[in-house]
């Protein structure tokens, strides 16, 4: 028998090898792109903070983001772990986003979730079946090669909960190197986003389940492990809102979530508008995140384990943290409608869809096993096709705006601020410059005057037709030198010291012309 488990242990680490080896080769798509591609927006607020990290201040408390006027801009968020450590690389080998791609896929690669699988439904099967769909389930797939925390989030609270169902079940909640590895790894997941507060719940629940609620309650390390979980993320917090210019999280939270929430309690439409948001979140599931085929899965075997006899310490883990995921996306995702933000629903799905496949062949005859492999097979082959096909459009990213933004990096003068007229974090990236991003729209005269107060010394029109609607800022702007003028991107040189003969006249001309109702369209001469 010794043999026969070595041996067996032996093909489940090749197994494992070549399910790594396809996830590397899955996310190693586009790894020398630009991070204009999707979530752009997301990628350049980290890129950002990472060589913010590097080039000005190298302290993991004091993230800072390129706008909001000159530095520092300190910004509300989770521990930068990802752009800390591609800051690290950046001391060392220069700045180059793609150390940020990398360890991402070194966190995604490292979600494989075959031991939790493996050690769940105690089963060398149920791991690899689980290794193989967190490789290709086409969210993780896209999402572990982009230059953003939510890989780092999945990684600590995959582990997190591994870890500490491991010293409740297997350690019966025993102080020693068990404790302090769950309630770390639990804390770091954390501290990389918030959002992993919902692992408490799949973790408490388990807690109820080996020792019974009073047995729980009564448990000494069991307050010791939450306190040590939750104390170094709130004290981070305190912190970085205290020096924050940007209050992201708590003014998502206090300005989107709370009130849509408190709506679907207290307005009937209020209440139809969360459950159409939650439809809609359900439906970026089946879209981009899991796949069709993922979600399916996911959903025969949530049917198929309510309806068998689970191995016990499965079955709390797994509901308890279904119960968080769904509450989540019903409390968060149906505000904030991003795909990544299910990202906590991919090694849930994994293991589950693991523990599905070795339930599968209690009910198959030995005789027709390799038939259920090689059907298992197909439909991987077929999940990884069609989710690829799903987020293939991910990938693409906008190359002339690429071009455009690296020419005036080579053009501008250096460390000039600057306001650009659009709202992209990406683009004003690869400008490489400090200032504002601003709709050029909604922008006025008086807000580009505080701008240039400032040091404020271009106005880049990265939405010309957009700028032109707002005839009053359009008409102000007139009174600088236009450089690129027949370019896409139009750049004002907003220095006072460069201000055209007649300027003022004009503008005086054009504000009487809109008092009397007969202000159009104004074009340079």
């Amino acid at each position: 028998m010794d043999v026969q488990r070595r041996v067996a242990d032996r093909w489940w680490f090749v197994a494992l090898g070549a399910t790594l080896l396809l996830g590397l080769v899955l996310r190693l798509k586009g790894i020398h792109d630009p991070i204009l591609d999707h979530p752009g927006w997301r990628q350049g607020d980290t890129a950002a903070i990472a060589r913010n990290f590097a080039t000005l201040d190298f302290n993991p408390f004091h993230p800072q983001a390129d706008y909001d006027g000159p530095p520092p801009n300190y910004v509300e968020l989770e521990l930068q772990i990802v752009p800390f450590l591609a800051a690290t690389m950046y001391k060392i080998f220069g700045i180059h986003e793609i150390f940020g791609r990398l360890i991402s896929i070194c966190f995604s690669l490292g979600t494989i979730v075959g031991y939790f699988a493996r050690w769940m439904f105690a089963s060398r099967i149920a791991g690899i079946v689980a290794a193989v769909a967190f490789a290709i389930y086409p969210g993780s797939a896209y999402y572990g090669r982009t230059f953003t925390p939510d890989t780092t989030m999945a990684f600590f609270l995959t582990a997190a909960v591994f870890a500490s169902a491991r010293w409740i079940v297997d350690e019966e909640m025993r102080f020693g190197t068990g404790f302090w590895c769950a309630a770390g790894l639990t804390a770091l997941a954390l501290l990389a986003k918030p959002v992993a507060i919902m692992g408490l719940v799949p973790i408490g629940v388990t807690m109820f389940a080996a020792r019974g609620l009073a047995g729980t309650l009564r448990a000494p390390l069991a307050y010791a492990f939450f306190a040590i979980a939750l104390v170094p993320y709130v004290c981070y917090d305190a912190y970085v809102r205290s020096i924050a210019e940007w209050h992201w999280a708590s003014g998502i939270t206090a300005l989107h979530v709370i009130p849509a929430l408190r709506d679907s309690f207290v307005s009937v439409a209020g209440f139809g508008t969360k459950i159409a948001g939650f439809g809609h979140a359900l439906g970026m599931l089946y879209d981009t995140m899991l796949g069709r085929v993922g979600l399916v899965v996911l959903m025969f075997a949530i049917v198929f384990q309510a309806r068998s006899r689970a191995p016990s310490r499965a079955t709390p883990l797994l509901y308890g943290w279904l119960g968080a995921a769904l509450a989540y996306a019903y409390v968060v995702v149906t505000v904030e409608r991003v795909d990544y933000y299910l990202y906590p629903f991919l090694p849930l799905a994994a293991v589950w869809t693991g523990g599905f496949a070795i339930a599968l062949t209690r009910y198959v005859p030995p005789n027709y096993r390799r038939v259920l492999a090689g059907a298992g097979a197909a439909v991987a082959i077929f999940a990884l096709v069609s989710g690829q096909r799903a987020v293939a459009a991910y990938y693409r990213f906008p190359k002339a705006a690429f071009a455009r933004a690296k020419a005036l990096d080579a053009t501008l003068a250096p460390n000039a601020l600057i306001v650009m007229g659009h709202y992209d974090p990406s683009v004003l990236y690869y400008i490489h410059r400090k200032g504002w991003e601003e709709d050029p729209y909604l922008w006025t005269p008086l807000d580009e005057e505080s701008a240039i107060a400032k040091g404020a010394r271009s106005f880049i029109a990265v939405e010309p037709k957009r700028l032109a609607r707002n005839k009053e800022l359009s008409n102000w702007l007139l009174r600088f030198p236009l450089e690129n003028s027949e370019g896409a991107w139009p750049v004002y040189e907003t220095d006072p010291a460069k201000i055209l003969p007649g300027a003022e006249a004009r503008w005086q001309a054009f504000r009487r012309a809109e008092k009397s109702h007969a202000a159009g369209v104004t074009v340079r001469p």
